[in-house]
């Protein structure tokens, strides 16, 4: 049975096991009547041939209330693309698959790179933004979820409790963020929130006194979850990070447009899992050692713009704060999982510290070395004042890739393996 106390400066929705999936989407189709839902997956194509993602598809072809779902498709050629058209036909809500890497969206984002407003990084966030775009230019949804394509523990209740909150007429919410335990394999996952975010955000309000920001960041549960639903219209002005630091960088521009009044977090699952990064000590430029950095760096842009000063012996006095608070957390996770059965590895632990540690000194480097990086999308309202018909050639470049594959011969080729 979950605990309903309420944390923090948002609101926690909980799931206190009263309401079966079945109760919530009977009303969430009454609901979907007035503010029409969607969904959008970001996926690459190599996802097809994981377990994950055809069981995704199973449980959304039961989804009785959405309007639109939308495919973000990276990593993916003429023949892979025309199979992930076979792969989702099944669905039998509107939905189209945008092909990121065909000829039509990327002459779109040529056109947009010599306006100086395309993504200057592949990856997820450009991914998002795309099928972003193509949410607001077909304004077929009131309200969007966002889920990844690798949850191994996939139930279509995680994309009904993500959903009410946007959906129900007495909720003014713009933002819902899920949340949920991380154990897999008899232990606790979940180690960059848990070893690096949660003591670096006490950390910094440590060392630089109490803020409304850190405050906000730490009253979510698990703040990096990849699961997300906005209103249509917070995602005009939406500033999409385009490194690893997506799930930070959007509950930070969330917490810039909003009264915290209008965010939420709610329990969307009982467990989580998907697939895992390697911590990656000998490569910082990949897997968790890339993707700590970037939410360091993500965090201190932040704190810079609300008029921080940083400078070298401020990220010296962080990282030792945090360092200890880290250690000291890890024996708070180690007695927790020793008193739920479940294994724990502290030397496992402690050396994702102590590269996360290291890691957040990068990242000050980075930080006072390129004071003006800020790896953001434009927002799609500076998109549009600057080409105002972009929401149609969108449209048009993604209906017209639909009607010349959908109907072609498919070509019977093997799903590459999931990249890890």
């Amino acid at each position: 049975m979950a605990d309903f106390y309420q944390n923090g400066s948002i609101t926690t929705l909980h799931n206190l096991g009263e309401r079966s999936t079945a109760c919530l989407e009977q009303e969430l189709v009454q609901h979907a009547k007035r503010r029409p839902l969607g969904l959008v997956l970001p996926s690459l194509y190599s996802e097809i041939a994981t377990p994950a993602l055809p069981n995704i598809l199973e449980e959304l072809k039961q989804v009785p209330y959405l309007s639109q779902i939308v495919i973000g498709l990276d990593r993916a050629n003429a023949d892979e693309y025309r199979h992930a058209l076979s792969f989702f036909s099944d669905l039998p809500q509107h939905h189209r698959v945008l092909w990121q890497d065909g000829p039509r969206l990327q002459a779109l984002d040529a056109s947009l790179a010599d306006a100086g407003l395309a993504p200057k990084e592949l990856g997820k966030g450009r991914n998002v933004w795309y099928c972003m775009g193509y949410v607001l230019a077909t304004a077929q949804v009131d309200a969007v979820a966002l889920h990844d394509c690798d949850i191994l523990t996939y139930e279509r209740s995680l994309l009904a409790r993500l959903l009410y909150p946007m959906a129900h007429p007495l909720f003014n919410y713009e933002f819902c963020k899920g949340y949920y335990p991380r154990i897999a394999d008899n232990k606790i996952n979940g180690r960059v929130c848990r070893l690096l975010v949660t003591p670096m955000i006490r950390a910094l309000k440590q060392v630089l006194g109490e803020s409304a920001y850190l405050n906000y960041l730490d009253s979510y549960r698990y703040i990096l979850a990849g699961e997300f639903a906005f209103r249509r219209d917070a995602l005009s002005d939406l500033r999409v990070p385009s490194d690893w630091g997506l799930e930070i960088g959007v509950v930070s521009e969330v917490y810039r447009s909003n009264n915290n009044k209008r965010i939420c977090q709610v329990d969307i699952a009982g467990n989580y899992d998907h697939k895992h990064q390697d911590l990656s000590v000998d490569n910082p430029s990949a897997g968790l050692s890339r993707m700590s950095t970037d939410i360091a760096k993500s965090i201190f842009r932040k704190l810079a713009i609300q008029g921080t000063v940083f400078n070298q012996e401020t990220f010296r006095t962080v990282k030792a704060t945090y360092y200890r608070l880290a250690l000291d957390l890890t024996e708070a996770y180690r007695n927790d999982a020793i008193m739920n059965g479940l294994q724990f590895d502290i030397n496992g632990e402690e050396a994702a510290i102590e590269l996360f540690a290291e890691n957040i000194m990068e990242a000050g480097r980075h930080f006072l070395e390129k004071p003006m990086d800020a790896p953001f999308i434009p927002t799609w309202n500076r998109v549009v004042s600057a080409i105002p018909d972009i929401f149609e050639q969108l449209v048009d470049a993604v209906e017209a890739d639909h009607k010349e594959f959908s109907h072609s011969p498919l070509v019977s080729i093997p799903p590459k393996m999931a990249l890890a």
